[in-house]
């Protein structure tokens, strides 16, 4: 096998291991689905992994709550990715995978805000199918790329101090689409993938409480817009054994202007007032091939925060390392591990006794996954 081959080799692992910059990104941005297994050689590839981030975000200001100050309120979480690609043909490839592509998950220790909330989370799992068609080129090679994927929806409140428990779900479609070249002689590839965005009307119950008695289940509702994305990557190899890549991301979070929740029987109009701009993510980074079973990557990301002044969604920063560990068997263990730099932030948009600050503070993250192909 030449220098050039074993260049190529690296490229898919690299990838692969800095998506764990993204996974803590502006808006509500979790994992992105590895539609990058259509281009790894073999009739029939399986990659798995989950990355596990422990964010860090602890008010500095609460006026309307002081005691919350100082206090960690942000909840760790587990991202799961899978992906199963089948070559159907020598020019035609599909994949289906599974990822959470969006959430966020809260809890506080005391009533928090206006509607005074104990817990709040949502989750958005993705399952899809992409395929590529392939055409060879005098040199190199292009790819048309596209797809559907498929969103599961689970948002779950705890509010007015324990008395209000509301459940929504709701499902919806969207697609992705792009084009790609590569030369995987000399690892180079590049690749612009779009991903559509999505109206989420999502429905449920809302079981509230009032003492001494509970009151019957009351139905209700929730509504906001979810972004489209529009993501270009590339990778090239440099010299035997070592390869570049980076990546630029823009999501259109500037479409999120509020999460409205209806709850008519219980007179509750509510919600979150988000009002973003549009996000950016930028991922940077180098791997090298020490040898035919060990690689390893170095990357940087920096993802600028979407807040303004509305909610506390700032800049973060990524710095980031991880290895790749070839087996007998034909697999290969990827192990990763980064650190988070989530930036301070305020509100400046409400009453001076309403606008909160978070202070600057460190997250970590951590991933593991392993892949075969035949």
């Amino acid at each position: 096998m030449d220098i050039l081959r074993l260049k190529a080799l690296l490229g898919a692992g690299c990838f692969s291991l800095a998506l764990i910059g993204s996974v803590h990104a502006g808006g509500f941005s979790r994992g992105t689905a590895d539609t990058d297994i259509l281009f790894e050689d073999g009739n029939f590839n399986m990659r798995t992994s989950v990355t596990y981030v422990a964010p860090t975000r602890k008010y500095s200001v609460n006026g309307l709550n002081p005691n919350l100050i100082g206090q960690n309120y942000s909840d760790s979480y587990a991202v799961p990715s899978a992906a199963v690609k089948f070559k159907l043909t020598d020019n035609l490839s599909c994949a289906g995978t599974y990822t959470e592509s969006y959430g966020a998950s809260a809890t506080w220790s005391a009533p928090s805000g206006t509607l005074q909330k104990l817990k709040e989370n949502f989750t958005i799992y993705e399952g899809a199918v992409t395929c590529g068609v392939k055409f060879d080129l005098s040199k190199g090679r292009i790819w048309l790329l596209g797809g559907v994927y498929h969103e599961d929806v689970d948002y779950n409140l705890v509010a007015v101090g324990g008395l209000l428990d509301v459940n929504l779900k709701e499902s919806d479609i969207g697609w992705r689409a792009g084009i790609a070249y590569e030369i995987p002689e000399i690892a180079l590839r590049t690749q612009l993938m779009y991903r559509s965005g999505v109206s989420i009307d999502a429905s449920g119950t809302a079981n509230a409480v009032s003492p001494p008695f509970p009151k019957p289940t009351a139905p209700a509702t929730g509504d906001t817009q979810f972004p489209q994305s529009l993501e270009f990557k590339a990778q090239t190899g440099v010299a035997p054994g070592w390869l570049v890549y980076g990546s630029v991301k823009w999501t259109d979070w500037s479409v999120t202007k509020q999460l409205n929740l209806h709850i008519p029987q219980e007179g509750v109009e509510n919600g979150n007032d988000y009002f973003w701009r549009d996000g950016w993510t930028l991922t940077g980074g180098v791997g090298h091939k020490f040898n035919d079973q060990i690689s390893g990557t170095v990357f940087a990301s920096w993802d600028r925060g979407v807040s303004t002044g509305w909610d506390l969604t700032g800049d973060s920063y990524t710095l980031g390392t991880g290895v790749s560990m070839k087996d007998k068997m034909g697999g290969e263990l990827r192990l990763g591990v980064a650190a988070i730099y989530l930036a301070s932030v305020s509100e400046t948009q409400y009453a001076p006794i309403l606008n909160r600050t978070v202070q600057g503070d460190w997250g970590y993250a951590f991933s593991g996954g392993y892949s075969i192909k035949w």
